[in-house]
């Protein structure tokens, strides 16, 4: 392929991602595939000679669309969002273009500086404390890694060959295997399962404590299994907080979780991956209380911002902390300007030698919205997700389970759990609108998230429709079945009092029920 061949390429799938874009709404959210099917439909073996990309860009519209759930369509309220945008899309061609692995200064310094300077504009837009940048100086700054499960696997590691040394030096008598076979680690039963992953692959140990009512973790439950664990002999190594947890985006009481990890010398770790942009709002200032004493915290620019994946920016409070960890050196990774100046040597922050040029997408992506931008970007997913909690406050068949947070809604049906899986089944196997269940205290429910590129009003007033119409004819089906098993009930004697009882119930049900819909579809079409 040569460039004029690559020019006709490129502006064709230029426009086969606008198309894309602009047409989303068209498509279910979900695929109608069987497993298998791209296997079977493709040869098993690559081609000998070259084919034209007419033919290539023809077959991505046939073959890989139709198997694609549609993270960017405004009808995805699944997870947590992915975010993009046309500049993020461009910044990612870009770097592909470019072919930069930015493992040191020297093997492209633009690489290396603008993530730099990215990450201090980020820092200073969610008005995080001065030691995580980079322009203070100091031995605190940011990188940006692939995803919330490599920090938080990095900030576990970290905390651990610290305390390995700390300990050593204290009692020099103790082996290295003895000290790492007792360290333990902290987090909330709500985190989110990389937390769990990260102690399996650094050989650490992570509790997860109970939440308490407000689904929340403080320092009440961290000071008590620090204390259990001392007793045991075991030391306690990290901790790791979360803003926004994944099933209720809840947030950790970081302030009192800080001072029990002071006292103890225990790395505090923040998770912030979807929530963290809340900290750019002033309206959610009370949310920075206690990140001035928290030694790492990620977020992932991916999820809540105009940023596609991967993206997840860490900070370090001390980042020779990290270096002095993982460093290893390689003459063939020596330049003439190492040590010389300020500027980091990112390949000691991260597991991976090499780095993506993810600092290119940010940087145009930040000047393509500007901080006003952004910070409407993120309160305009809030709104539509009190639009929709308005809707399910409405409706009396539904309860919310958890205060709505950021875009999360979490609801259910009330009464038996089975009613809000039935629900979510019927929902799902229609494919308009894509939602997943979660679980707290054995209690089950349904979670809605605001998500898509472009979502609006209309796609919430969409959503709701669909929600609402499935749930009408779930409660109808079901009061059809309890109609029939009180007419086939068995005629005596015996059960006639019985019987004319569940009649006078099912009665009462369904006039009850009649006068809930009446008021939930008038609420609906007074909305609209």
């Amino acid at each position: 392929m040569d460039a004029n061949t690559f020019r006709e390429f490129g502006k064709a799938a230029v426009d086969f991602v606008a198309d894309y874009y602009e047409n989303i709404r068209d498509t279910d959210v979900l695929p109608s595939v069987s497993p298998g099917y791209l296997i079977n439909l493709l040869p098993k073996e690559m081609p000998e000679k070259p084919e034209q990309w007419q033919e290539i860009l023809q077959d991505v519209s046939k073959l890989i669309v139709p198997g694609l759930t549609h993270w960017q369509s405004p009808n995805f309220h699944a997870f947590y969002p992915t975010g993009s945008s046309y500049p993020s899309v461009v910044g990612e061609m870009l770097s592909a273009a470019f072919g930069v692995i930015g493992f040191n200064w020297l093997c492209s310094p633009a690489c290396t500086e603008l993530e730099v300077v990215v990450m201090d504009w980020l820092a200073k837009f969610f008005k995080l404390p001065a030691h995580f940048l980079h322009s203070t100086k100091g031995p605190g700054g940011g990188i940006i890694q692939g995803s919330a499960s490599e920090s938080v696997l990095i900030a576990v590691m970290v905390a651990r060959e610290q305390a390995v040394r700390r300990v050593k030096a204290a009692q020099p008598e103790l082996s290295e295997g003895e000290i790492r076979a007792r360290l333990v680690g902290y987090s909330s039963d709500q985190s989110n399962s990389c937390i769990e992953k990260a102690g399996i692959l650094g050989t650490l140990h992570i509790r997860l404590l109970p939440a308490d009512e407000s689904l929340v973790m403080g320092g009440t439950q961290l000071a008590k299994a620090v204390k259990e664990d001392l007793a045991k002999g075991l030391i306690p190594t990290v901790c790791i907080a979360t803003l926004g947890a994944t099933g209720t985006c809840s947030y950790d009481d970081i302030a009192s979780l800080a001072t029990v990890c002071e006292e103890h010398k225990i790395w505090l770790h923040v998770d912030a991956a979807y929530a963290g942009c809340a900290l750019a709002l002033d309206e959610y200032a009370h949310l920075r209380e206690g990140l001035d004493r928290v030694d790492s915290l990620n977020y992932n620019l991916h999820k809540s911002l105009a940023v596609n994946f991967d993206c997840s920016p860490m900070w370090l409070r001390d980042s020779h902390k990290v270096v002095q960890s993982f460093t290893v050196e390689r003459i063939y990774l020596q330049h003439n300007y190492e040590g010389q100046t300020d500027i980091p040597e990112f390949r000691h922050w991260q597991i991976s030698l090499g780095r993506r040029f993810r600092a290119l997408k940010v940087w145009l992506t930040f000047r393509t919205y500007g901080a006003d931008g952004l910070r409407e970007y993120v309160r305009h997913r809030i709104r539509l997700a009190e639009r929709f909690e308005n809707y399910v406050l409405a409706d009396t068949r539904l309860e919310i389970v958890a205060k709505r947070s950021m875009g999360l809604v979490c609801f259910r049906v009330k009464g038996e759990d089975n009613l809000s899986t039935d629900l979510l089944q019927r929902i799902t196997e229609r494919k308009k609108i894509y939602m997943v269940p979660a679980t707290f205290q054995g209690t089950s429910f349904i979670r809605f998230v605001v998500c898509g590129m472009e979502p609006k009003e209309c796609d919430i007033d969409f959503a709701w429709h669909e929600i609402e119409s499935q749930l009408s004819q779930l409660l109808s089906e079901r009061k059809v079945t309890e109609d029939e098993t009180v007419h086939n009930l068995p005629e005596n004697k015996s059960e006639d009092n019985h019987v004319h009882h569940r009649k006078d119930d099912v009665v009462g049900i369904t006039q009850k029920l009649s006068s809930d819909l009446q008021l939930s579809f008038g609420a609906t079409e007074k909305s609209k």
